[in-house]
């Protein structure tokens, strides 16, 4: 991950309701929410949620697909996983594998996205 693209990330979660939503759909899981079950749950107005979903999207940490008519979101595990990794590739001076299973464990707590 260039470092422009996580900087994005980090100022997509530098915000309330955005790192309320980020959260939200990471305890999700890889089949999401509606848009409207997102704004309930986090007690944001649909118009002022869209916003901040679109952010969210464009920092590569969720993916939105349509159903009918309804618009369905989820977190982006990969774009998830760029960034803890940007995080951590110089752990323990480039040798990540001193820094213990943290990595391997984290890699593996993110199940793969649907649609």
């Amino acid at each position: 991950m260039e470092p422009k693209a996580a900087i994005d990330a980090f100022a997509a979660l530098a915000q309330e309701t955005r790192l309320s939503v980020f959260r939200l759909l990471v305890q999700t899981g890889p089949n999401g929410l509606t848009a409207g079950d997102v704004a309930a749950s986090v007690g944001v107005p649909a118009s002022t949620l869209s916003h901040h979903l679109g952010i969210l999207e464009r920092a590569g940490l969720l993916r939105s697909w349509r159903m009918q008519r309804q618009i369905f979101y989820a977190t982006d595990y990969e774009g998830t996983r760029r960034l803890l990794a940007f995080l951590m590739q110089d752990c323990c001076q480039g040798r990540p594998e001193l820094c213990g299973t943290g990595l391997t464990d984290l890699a593996a707590c993110c199940p793969e996205q649907v649609p």
